[in-house]
């Protein structure tokens, strides 16, 4: 996926001691995801990314866009190999 087929979805999160928001589950197109593993997590100028493993063993890209309070899926691995 690139920017321009990014998918918007909704995304549930936990902050954490410092407050700082990490993604839990997210759903799309009435699929909901449970994240069993965060693998990375790191800043643009303008959003946040988060690397996650799905319960259903694939891997995603989520990212935040902080201002605009949207989350979009820009990344899905199926075979969860993304490195």
């Amino acid at each position: 996926m690139n920017k321009e087929t990014a998918l918007a979805v909704r995304v549930e999160c936990y902050a954490g001691h410092r407050g700082e928001e990490t993604p839990r589950r997210f759903s799309f197109d009435g699929r909901v995801i449970e994240i069993v593993q965060v693998l990375d997590a790191w800043l643009a100028p303008d959003h946040r990314y988060f690397k996650v493993r799905g319960d259903d063993a694939a891997c995603y890209i989520l990212r935040h866009d902080v201002p605009a309070a949207r989350w979009e899926l820009t990344m899905y691995d199926r075979t969860g190999a993304v490195g």
